[in-house]
């Protein structure tokens, strides 16, 4: 266990003091109650960091293509719009692959290792972008700098073994919240770093065919590689110590003496252990008498599977397990529907709000068009963590079927008003247009009720097959892209005005409301 680490038998009611003191910590699985935020002396706070960090670093390559092609690389290359339209797909095809393939490897080495190594492998085809001069070419790159999408699923697998069930969601939603903050089109760092970064290389006498390629070997080459060495040097595997001894937890002992290995799929009401109290307890249920967990003479509640769980490397009879439990496809499906309208968002709104409005409002040009949809990516800073927050607060009152039913409303709410949107802007006669404001409105609680989904979903991620958890993150996450590839498809053959985000929505809420079936843990 970390020093200087406390530990008390239940969460701790939430004080200022818990951001710069050292965590709180669970007896039983070593995961930390509270988030030592301002800590950095605190294993648990570099977790967090280092988490969040990684992600958003993965952007500045990752994303960094999108904002250079209409100006420079669209140009340079003498790239038509299909061929753009399809890096954009082969980009996500790629981080789809990926984020399958690195869950079970999180599960075997730890998300640490796989973090570092991911950046590093990132960084190689990221110093080769400006050896791109044709659309194949541009393919390839783009393909293998998609691998620094996979770095989604250490990112919540590594808070996931860190964080307790009581603040996990939170936690998870920060640091996809915060990370993401590096992409989300023009709502981003990497768009205004490689912009700004292109146009001052350009303004000193570089060509453009010169600037955009300096621009990958200045920023995000050596991002890449400084983050995943700040990985090795400050981060720790997991709270237990390295990674192969991550079974050497209290939670291990406890399971090991009762002979019991647990695998909770569905509802369950019974306590696998008994809590016994001192006589002062009897008298006061906010007095608990905190004993040792290795004492052969008192027993610990375990109510949730979570509370014990420990990543387990991923063999055949496992991975059946996983693929047929129902439990694996409520958060997957689930964030198919809120990441990939996001994507979608992002990708197609600055297109459409231009098509509308460029010549029915003096001055609105594509700039101004990308502007706007960039708010929807910005409000990621504070709707992500929002809806991570909102479920571990319904946990605490209703359980593991709170998560489930916030995460399932903001999927219901999202694909409604993406659905009304659509028919809004399909139905519309008049001769200005769809009204600029209602569909900046209707649009806004699509993308906030998209992203609020996003935090819930990963909030319920750690309850689900949670002795592999790196092979949950890597499944959900993985079919979020999917979800912005079919929604993206969607646009591609359905180009009508409106109609495409209708569709969408019928999507949305078919799956959403058919997910209200699954059985959750009770905790």
């Amino acid at each position: 266990m970390p020093k200087g680490s406390k530990t008390p038998v239940i969460p701790p009611a939430f004080a200022w003091s818990q951001l710069w003191s050292p965590a709180i910590v669970n007896p039983v699985n070593l995961k930390s109650y509270t988030l030592p935020l301002l800590n950095l002396r605190d294993p648990y706070a570099r977790a967090f960091h280092l988490s969040w960090l990684s992600f958003f670093v993965a952007f500045l390559s990752w994303f960094a293509f999108p904002p250079l092609i209409p100006e420079a690389i669209k140009s340079d290359l003498k790239l038509t719009t299909a061929q753009v339209n399809n890096s954009n797909i082969v980009a996500l095809a790629a981080t789809l692959i990926v984020r399958f393939a690195v869950g079970p490897m999180v599960d075997a080495f730890g998300p640490r290792k796989v973090m570092a190594g991911l950046l590093v492998l990132g960084a190689v085809p990221s110093g080769l972008a400006g050896t791109a001069h044709n659309a194949n070419t541009l393919y390839v790159i783009r393909f293998f700098i998609g691998i620094l999408g996979g770095t989604f699923v250490p990112c919540q697998a590594w808070t996931s073994a860190w964080f307790d069930k009581n603040c996990v969601g939170t936690v998870n939603a920060l640091v996809g919240g915060w990370g993401n903050m590096g992409g989300l089109d023009r709502g981003g760092a990497t768009f205004a770093i490689m912009t700004s970064l292109y146009a001052a290389l350009v303004k000193i006498g570089m060509t453009q065919h010169v600037a955009w390629r300096a621009s990958f070997a200045i920023v995000p080459l050596p991002c890449l590689l400084l983050v995943a060495i700040m990985i090795l040097i400050f981060g720790q595997d997991h709270p237990a110590g390295k990674w192969s001894e991550r079974q050497n937890l209290p939670a291990s002992a406890i399971t090991e003496k009762q002979a019991r290995h647990i695998h909770l799929g569905v509802d369950t009401t019974n306590k696998i252990f008994s809590k016994k109290k001192d006589k002062h307890d009897q008298h006061s249920d906010n007095k608990i008498t905190v004993h040792p967990v290795d004492d052969p003479d008192v027993d610990v509640v375990i109510d949730s599977t979570v509370d014990v769980a420990v990543n387990e490397n991923l063999t055949l009879e496992s991975a059946v397990r996983i693929g047929l439990s129902p439990l694996t496809w409520l958060p997957t499906l689930a964030y198919l529907t809120t990441f990939g309208l996001e994507l979608a968002l992002d990708a197609q709104m600055a297109n459409i709000l231009f098509v509308l409005y460029n010549k029915r409002i003096q001055g609105f040009d594509q700039t101004k068009a990308g502007y706007y949809t960039s708010i929807f990516g910005f409000l990621n800073l504070f709707t992500r963590p929002f809806g991570g927050y909102v479920g571990d607060v319904v946990y605490r009152k209703w359980g593991t079927k709170g998560k489930k039913y916030w995460m399932l409303l903001c999927g219901l709410i999202m694909g409604v008003s993406c659905l009304a949107g659509g028919f809004y802007l399909a139905g519309s006669k008049s001769p200005s247009g769809p009204d600029f404001n209602v569909v900046m409105a209707v649009f806004a609680i699509t993308a906030i009720f998209s992203e609020f989904g996003n935090g819930a979903n990963f909030a319920l991620v750690p309850h689900c097959n949670s002795y592999n958890n790196g092979v949950m993150s890597g499944i959900v996450g993985s079919f979020g892209n999917l979800g912005g590839i079919i929604f993206a498809l969607v646009f591609r053959f359905q180009p009508a005005e409106g109609k495409a985000f209708w569709i969408i929505g019928v999507i949305c809420v078919v799956i959403n409301a058919v997910l209200v079936i699954v059985s959750v843990p009770k905790y």
